[in-house]
This record gives structure tokens, sequence and C-alpha cells, in this order.
């Protein structure tokens, strides 16, 4: 046995004990050290960088590691295999997977400002935002030796005549803390209860003169990032919100990955961990550290997130999902509480999942759809969601129809040499000098803040101004030459962004080739995805009247760029409106409304799926469309094409 060492520029060294011919990152895996590892180990992405410290290590040599940066040291952990004692640095970087917890500041986001939208868009469409979470006061008459009723009696009559009900139960949480409550307050308390039809359910119980916080919690488990608000449950408002990476991650970026994963002994386990005990109780305590809550005070959750996810969130075996005929376990629960996951929150808490419509369009779906409200409209619109997958959702008050396709973490940063999610740090908005190829960019963070990577809408727009300053070709090809613009020993191109000595990296902050040939398959899936699923209906991208882009992947992205690198239909701008985060949009809604939560399920079970994999015609299309901008000139008729 030999002994490992990770290092961390920013926190402990980690020990453990390995053997000999153990991978490294195997053996990270087991210690609950994140390496960022996007192909889950398969020497695909490069991202599983560490530095070599002290000791040996029996490390292959790869194409995403230089001779200077293995001369430095620097190894790919997965093609690593442990031969003596060893000592390696894994890297404090922004595009590793859990990239620094981040709480927002409520009073400057513009997402508040969708929220708002969101709201009032729900609104006009007749649902009512009400819920049956409320606070009641009670007074009661102490116990004497002529009335010796117990305390929870007492309290179970106090609160049937206060609401009117004829049934009352109250929560093993609440019969605890009954006896001290009563006495320290007099016999007057104030109770949270969850009133259905003629039952009260009483949640927690407080002295009378104490503030009653009511809150819930709404959560979007993406496959790479993990976004929460915590809410008031009795006006709406928005009290604390949060993001972080999907602590998942470094068990593959994508969902297939993960599944295969979780098949091996203990993996449904170690998903299950990683998603609760590293990641959503994490962000509930840092959230309530913020708002000056405590942890007990959530009394209800609604989970939006793809299917997978969702399965992998319950420990629920996710394997069906991805093999013919693609049956999940579930598309709608309602039997999930708290306590049964160990979410630290009122163990009592319902938990609302965001139903499934399918394999591959799950909950975070249909919520963003919801919050589109394109459900309420008479124009045809067009709703696409940009993540690991991409799904759309196409129709109007009289039908919906969804799809998926496998678009790969490109959108979030992942499968892109420096990509990363679009946190501090981040590129999001690129512009190109044509003469001098000198970019101009925009950074996600605080002023002074030097780049580290590309975020999605960052990859778009330079993506988009490569092909514009005529740098590289329709196919992703460098063809002029300059400064930034390199070729490695295997003739291989890349564009430099940013060089080291100005950016906060280890290295230049360029995109390759490869990213690029990386972002076209994706941005090739999605447009063919959408072609596809309107000749299903006999449709073309002429009728789209509106077209909701929804996404974590910058403050919002450029749609001109989008539509210049074919990725989005060639029509008029004015019909594009980018919506944010809409799986936690829709979530908040679900959370605070009962009739947004009835909505959902109806919108659910009334939407036509599309599996994409059964349509002849959608290889065709996707290798039609991986071009810039598309093989077909004429589906692209207002850009000047080169």
């Amino acid at each position: 046995m030999y002994k490992v060492t990770f290092k961390f520029e920013n926190s402990e060294n980690v020990e453990v004990f390995a053997a000999a011919g153990e991978n490294l990152l195997d053996v990270a895996k087991k210690a609950n050290v994140a390496i960022d590892a996007p192909c889950n180990g398969n020497a695909a992405c490069g991202k599983c960088k560490v530095k070599l410290v002290g000791g040996e290590l029996d490390a292959q040599k790869t194409r995403h590691i230089t001779e200077e940066e293995y001369a430095q040291g620097w190894r790919l952990s997965c093609v690593s295999k442990i031969i003596a004692d060893v000592e390696v640095l894994v890297p404090d970087i922004a595009s590793a997977y859990r990239s620094r917890m981040k709480v927002a500041d409520l009073g400057s986001e513009e997402e508040l400002k969708i929220f708002e939208k969101t709201k009032a868009d729900i609104a006009e469409a007749g649902i009512e935002f009400k819920n049956d979470l409320e606070v009641v006061g009670v007074t009661m008459d102490p116990p004497s030796l002529d009335d010796t009723m117990p305390d929870n009696e007492r309290l179970i009559w106090a609160v049937e005549a206060a609401c009117g009900v004829e049934k009352v139960k109250l929560t093993f949480t609440v019969l605890k803390k009954l006896a001290q409550v009563l006495r320290e307050s007099a016999f007057d308390v104030q109770c949270v209860i969850r009133r259905s039809e003629n039952k009260v359910e009483v949640m927690d119980i407080l002295p009378a003169g104490e503030e009653a916080k009511v809150c819930g919690l709404a959560i979007d488990i993406g496959t790479t990032t993990v976004s929460a608000l915590i809410i008031n449950m009795l006006d709406g408002s928005i009290l604390a919100k949060a993001s972080s990476g999907n602590g998942q991650i470094r068990y593959g970026a994508d969902v297939i990955n993960r599944i295969i994963e979780q098949q091996k002994e203990g993996g449904r386990q170690k998903l299950q961990d990683a998603i609760v005990k590293e990641t959503i109780n994490p962000l509930i305590h840092t959230m309530c550290r913020s708002a000056g809550l405590k942890p007990g005070q959530i009394y209800r959750m609604c989970v939006a997130g793809n299917t997978t996810m969702n399965h992998l969130l319950l420990g629920v075996d996710a394997d069906p999902v991805r093999m013919e005929p693609f049956i999940p376990t579930f598309f709608e629960t309602d039997s999930v509480y708290a306590r049964d996951l160990g979410i630290h929150v009122n163990e009592h808490a319902r938990i609302i999942m965001a139903p499934n419509i399918g394999s591959y369009v799950g909950g975070d779906i249909t919520a963003g759809t919801l919050a589109s409200t394109i459900w309420n409209k008479e124009e045809m619109s067009l709703f696409i969601d940009l993540g690991t997958n991409g799904e759309l959702v196409f129709g109007n008050a009289e039908f919906m129809m969804s799809c998926a396709c496998s678009a790969g973490p490109a959108f979030e940063g992942g499968d892109i040499s420096c990509g990363m999610r679009a946190t501090d740090g981040a590129i999001e908005a690129c512009t190109i000098d044509k003469d001098t190829m000198i970019p101009t960019f925009t950074i996600v963070g605080d002023e002074g803040q030097k780049p580290v990577g590309l975020c999605g809408s960052g990859i778009i727009d330079v993506i988009s101004e490569l092909f514009r300053c005529g740098i590289i070709s329709p196919k992703g090809k460098f063809i002029r030459e300059g400064e930034r613009i390199r070729h490695d020993k295997y003739g291989m191109g890349s564009y430099v962004l940013e060089f080291k000595e100005n950016a906060a990296s280890v290295k230049d902050i360029e995109i390759t080739e490869v990213d690029i040939d990386n972002f076209i398959r994706a941005k090739g899936a999605i447009f063919s995805a959408i072609r596809v699923m309107l000749q299903s209906l006999d449709f073309d991208v002429s009728m789209i009247d509106h077209i909701y882009v929804a996404g974590g992947i910058g403050s919002g992205i450029n749609m001109k760029n989008a539509v210049s690198i074919g990725m989005f239909p060639d029509v008029e701008l004015e019909k594009f409106e980018y919506i944010g985060n809409s799986s936690l949009s829709g979530a908040y809604t679900i959370l605070y409304s009962a009739e947004a939560e009835a909505k959902v399920s109806e919108l659910a079970r009334n939407m036509t799926y599309l599996e994409l994999s059964n349509e002849p015609t959608y290889m065709d299309e996707f290798v039609a469309c991986c071009f810039i901008p598309h093989t077909d000139a004429t589906l692209f008729p207002s850009l000047e094409m080169k």
C-alpha cells in the first residue's frame, strides 16, 4: 500500500492509502476528492489534470498535456497509476466541478426581474399565488388538577376551533417540543399548519411573540449546476439565492456516465450522497446563514430536474432510463418527504417533484414550460432550454410537443478545453477586431476580475466572431495566421483569447479546433432537433411567432451570434426572448402556488413527447447542421454567406 496525498491551494490535505496499480482518479473518488472529470475517466476531455509535486506516478503522456506542462509536473489523473508514495496538487480553478458556492446579491440580480415577470405572466394566466401553509395563533387554558387533559389534545382542540376543521394532526417534531413551548409561552402559541380540505397538520409550534418564518425551498438540479431559492411562503418574497456545481459531476459530465456509475457496487448511494450531502445540504446552510434562518423553518420543497437527476436524488435505479424502451421508474410522485432523503430542512417538509414526461424530458422542462406560459398563448412558441441536454417544447394553448437532444455539456463549459460555468472569471461576451484579430471581452465578476475561461454565451460569441472575421472556415478550421493563432505538432489550430500572464489561469486561455468541433456538434444537435420536430408537425420556422431561450449559460446570449453560427433558426431577432433559469422560476412558482402545482401536472400529462432516436431523418439533419452556419445556405437567408 502506498500513501497518496492530495494537496489543495485553499484547504487541508487529504491523505489516503492505495494499492499498487490503482488509478489515481479512482482513488480520488473513493476519498471524496473532487477532480473535474467530465468524461468520467475516459481520457477524452483532458480536464482531470493534477500536478505531481512529490513522489512518483506511472502516467501516460496524452495530447491534452503539452511537453512544457508535462515537464512542470502536470498529469491526467485518469491515466495515472499508483506505483509509490505520491503527492499531487489538485488545482483550485473556477472550472473545477464545485466552482465555489455562490450566494447571489438579491438586490442587483437581473434574474430577479425575470422572476417578477414570470409571476406577472403566471398571474395573468389566472393562476393564484396561494398555498396551504398558514400561521394560526391559539390560546389555551393551562392545565390544572381539575383539568388534566394532555398537551397534545389541548392543542388539537384549540386548533380545531381556530381553523374550523374536524381533524388535526400533530407532527412528531411538534410533539417533541410541545411541553416546553406551551409552558414557556403560558399556553399562548402560534402554529405553522398545512391545511387540506377539512384537515390540518401542525408542522411547528412557537411562542406567540416570536416571529413566525414560514419558508420554502425551490431547487433546480441541473446536470452541471444546482441553483436554489429560499422564499417566504406567506408572501412569495425571495429571502436567499445560491448556486453550486453539482457534486455528481466527478462521476461524469453527462447523465449516461452517471447512470453507468450508479450501477456499480455502492454507486447509487454515492450519487445520492453527492447531490444531497455535498451539494443541496451545503447550499441550504449557506442560504440560511445569509438570510438569518434556521433550516427547520423550511416547511416545503420543490425540485425541478431532468428525469435522471430526479432518480439519482431519490436513490432510485436510473438504468431503465437509458435502456430501450426507455421507461423510468416514475414520471410523477407525491410520496417524498425531507426525512426520506436526509435533506436538512424541516423533516416533515413535503418535496414536490416537478413531473417528468419522458426519459430525457424531465421536471426541469415542465417547470420551465410553466414559467414561459406558452400554454396560455395563441401564438406558436418555441421554448429552448440549453444545458447538458438540449430540450425543446413547441406549441400554444391548443397543443404542445417536446423532445430532447444530446447536446453534451458544451453549453455549460464542458467538452471545451477552457470551458467553465457562468461564474466569476468566465468570459461571457466577446468581439474580435477583424484586422488585428485582438479580442475584447466581458468577464463575470467584480471589476478587475481576470479571465479564467469561457462560459456558454462566451463560446457562442467567440465562434461567431472567429467566423465573421474569416479566422475559421465553415468547418471550424483556422484559415488565418497571426500572433494569437497557433498550431501544435499535430497541426491542430487554436486561438488565444488571453495569455496566461494576464489571466487567472495556469495557462493561456484559448479555444481549439477540437473545442470548436465539439461546439458545432452541440449547436447542430439543437438546430436539427428544431427542424425535425417542426417537420413532424408539418410546420417550418416561418410559423414560429416567439422563441423563449432558457438556461444558465450566462447573463443572456447574443441571439444574433447564435443565429449566425446556425444554432437558432433565422427569424427576426425581435422574436427571441431570454428567460434565464426557467427551471428555477418554474420551481419557485410551483412551490408558492397550489394552483401552479396542479397546472404543471396537467401540462405534463397533456404534452406529446417526440423520441428523436426513432425519427429516420434526424441523423441526416444533424450531419447537415455540423457546419457554420449550415450546409444549406437557404435556411439562413439573412446572413451574408462567406
